[in-house]
């Protein structure tokens, strides 16, 4: 995760907040959006291209490492874990 300067949060919060709220519940409408974004820095390179798979894979990871690990972590406490081995 890149962890910004505190003063240049702001902006960026409220810009993913405008995405948000256009985008809604629509997991088509948020990959519209960010595909857009993503073309609005105007790649031309190959090396642009790149650094831009490049900034959605980190997102991912740091996505799930940060969110749905925690998520399923619980989900084993509720339900119990898939790995024989690791059962109650």
């Amino acid at each position: 995760m890149p962890y910004i300067v505190s003063k240049d949060k702001p902006d960026i919060w409220r810009a993913a907040m405008a995405l948000k709220t256009a985008c809604g519940n629509s997991p088509g409408n948020l990959n519209y959006g960010i595909t857009n974004l993503l073309l609005g820095t105007e790649p031309k390179t190959y090396a642009d291209y790149n650094a831009l798979v490049g900034v959605l894979e980190c997102v991912k990871l740091e996505f799930y490492r940060r969110a749905v690990s925690v998520y399923e972590d619980q989900k084993i406490l509720d339900n119990g874990d898939v790995y024989p081995d690791k059962a109650e």
